[in-house]
């Protein structure tokens, strides 16, 4: 219902633990690690819409055969464009040889993406374009097979111009200015520094080039190179890199905001973004799959050894919340479980809203990623309609006619089904004069289904900018002709910038902020903006380690419920006819619900790393100079 939030992205890793051979007798088919792939890029989909990419490595190939293969896209349907692709090299293969569809030393020799090891990943950019060369997987390619190396992650750093001017120190001239080229240039500046230290090794002790090639792949120290390469980063990220030879890793920042799974068995080990795909895709229980903790990195050597290793000494443990309110799919059992208590914990917000009046109010949701939300709602609704049959049981006496507790017991929650999105009509908007109009007719609603003499209420997941409520939404649902309008959010206010991976950098997009701003303003308190920026001014130029949030002083005079009164009166178009009033989730409501992901940042201003001090000081000094621009 509100603004789509451009969020983190979504990596997939299989490695095949057994010979192409083994997958074809069992499974019938070459193409056993693609067939997976595709499921978990397909499963994670919702963690990637701007474009998607797959790289795969061959183990001991000979000399002049390639054995990095990688595809990306940026079309609207890149997941499949690329599976296309790499199938349509199989058929094409088959068809021509006919014979040699279960010859795995030929498939390998011959068909591209038939090795042991894949990485995926699904891109939703929160910065710059959406070129082709902005897709993930990275490659830094070098004739010395253990140099080579893929990167793809799910991932912000907050202070990419501090490691930029740590490669330009070092003696690299990295070609851009980004987290993820900076991220491969450092991983491959101290990949080649490990090659080299085991070559000089070696060379000393008088072992050809061609042996000593064969030692630097075996002893390879994976956990050394990450540790040193990751040792400033700050941010949030689950980075994940094949190295040409055959390692691979997937590393997890220090407070693990990015999350990341796996499995293993004796046929795999595969690595996601999320528990479910892994379930779906391998049809495996839920207790078998582990979550890569904080600071640590699961490392797979070529021989097939698998360990996680401490890269980086944890910090307070605070998953990203957002995951768990909206991004990550809801099949998973613990988010299932997680969204119906936001929308339990709400409910007395809500019966306040309507004046504990029930029977006179109508229940529904908009977008579906609200519907789990919305169940836990109306589950919580239902418990204090209860208590009210029960009062109203008490009242009639000793003897109730059974016509009465008809009545009584036939109370039920209103639930209806009130907007459905035109996904045709939304596809064909642009940026005209008459877009507003347009914008306006892209829910059909249900009429009949309201009375004027109701209250109606629809969740959402969350309310960020607030736009589309007020353009459409509202004026939509107003036609239903209802006496009040209760737009609930089953996430507290969302009041400071991202610096982690969601697309939500700038105060001026946030509805709450504006309201709060709008409050000073209103109570004649406007030096508390001014003093604010004096005081973001002042540390501009200190360490991040330095830095305080004094955003928060924005906020302090006012209590939630006055912010909130603020945003409806900032939201409600001009001629509405009914009333309308935003009810947001408490800080303690969302850490009940979500007891083990305590990343609330954008809610509460306590950032995990230092950076993310930097970025909410940036981004006020933006606001306050009038500088529409991202602030890290």
């Amino acid at each position: 219902m509100s603004d789509a939030i451009k969020h983190e992205c979504g990596i997939a890793l299989i490695r095949l633990l057994k010979p192409l051979e083994y997958y074809i007798e069992k499974y019938g088919s070459a193409t056993y690690g693609i067939n997976k792939m595709y499921l978990l890029m397909e499963k994670q989909h919702n963690r990637g819409q701007d474009g998607a990419g797959l790289a795969n490595i061959k183990f001991d190939v000979e000399p002049g055969q390639r054995y990095i293969s990688r595809y990306r896209s940026n079309t609207t349907h890149a997941i499949k464009d690329i599976f296309e692709k790499v199938h349509n090299k199989f058929q094409t293969a088959y068809d021509k040889n006919p014979d040699k569809v279960k010859d795995a030393k030929w498939l390998k020799e011959n068909i591209a993406f038939t090795g042991e090891l894949y990485l995926g990943h699904l891109r939703y950019g929160t910065y710059g374009g959406n070129s082709i060369e902005q897709c993930h997987p990275f490659l830094r390619q070098n004739n010395w097979m253990t140099r080579n190396l893929v990167v793809a992650g799910n991932f912000n750093l907050t202070n990419v111009d501090e490691l930029f001017n740590l490669l330009v120190s070092i003696g690299q001239h990295p070609k851009e200015k980004s987290d993820t080229v900076t991220v491969l240039e450092k991983i491959g500046h101290f990949l080649d520094v490990e090659n080299q230290q085991i070559f000089d090794k070696y060379k000393e002790q008088g072992l050809s080039n061609q042996e000593i090639s064969k030692k630097i792949a075996e002893e390879l120290n994976v956990q050394k190179i990450l540790e040193h390469s990751s040792s400033e980063w700050d941010g949030g990220y689950v980075m994940s890199g094949l190295f040409g030879h055959g390692d691979a890793f997937v590393l997890r920042d220090p407070s693990g905001i990015r999350p990341a799974f796996y499995y293993q068995d004796e046929e795999v080990v595969v690595v996601t973004s999320e528990r479910p795909v892994i379930q779906t895709a391998f049809n495996v229980p839920l207790e078998t799959i582990k979550e890569i903790q904080p600071g640590h990195a699961l490392i797979i050597k070529k021989n097939g050894k698998v360990t996680e290793e401490l890269v980086k000494t944890p910090t307070l443990k605070t998953p990203c919340s957002f995951e768990r309110i909206y991004f990550s799919r809801g099949s998973d059992k613990d988010i299932y479980k997680e969204r119906k208590q936001l929308g339990r914990n709400i409910c007395d917000l809500v019966l306040k809203a309507v004046d504990n009046d029930l029977k006179n109010s109508v229940f529904s949701f908009i977008p579906n990623t609200a519907e789990v939300s919305f169940y836990g709602l109306m589950k919580g609704l239902q418990d204090a309609l209860n208590v009210i049959k029960l009062e109203k049981i008490k009242a009639l006496g000793p003897n109730p006619s059974d016509e009465d507790l008809k009545q009584i017991l036939a109370l039920r929650n209103r639930i209806e089904k009130i907007a459905i999105k035109d996904a045709k009509l939304r596809t064909f908007i642009t940026q005209d004069n008459s877009r507003d109009d347009l914008v306006a007719h892209v829910y059909d609603i249900t009429y009949g289904s309201v009375y004027p003499t109701d209250n109606l209420v629809i969740i959402d997941d969350s309310i960020v900018r607030g736009t589309t409520l007020k353009q459409s939404i509202l004026k939509i649902l107003d036609r239903l002709n209802p006496k009040k309008i209760v737009v609930v959010s089953s996430a507290p206010q969302i009041r400071y910038p991202d610096c982690y991976g969601i697309d939500m950098t700038k105060f001026s997009d946030f509805i709450a902020f504006k309201a709060a701003i709008q409050l000073l303003k209103d109570t004649n308190q406007e030096h508390i903006i001014q003093d604010t920026y004096n005081q973001c001014k002042a540390q501009e130029n200190l360490p991040k380690e330095q830095l305080v949030n004094h955003v928060k002083n924005i906020y302090k005079p006012f209590t939630a419920e006055q912010i909130s009164e603020k945003i409806a009166e900032m939201l409600t178009p001009n001629h509405l006819k009914a009333k309308v009033e935003i009810v947001f989730q408490t800080i303690e409501g969302l850490h009940d619900a979500c007891p083990n992901h305590k990343g609330d940042w954008y809610f509460t201003g306590n950032y995990p790393t230092p950076g993310g001090n930097k970025v909410v000081n940036n981004s006020f000094i933006n606001y306050f100079e009038g500088k529409n621009q991202r602030s890290y």
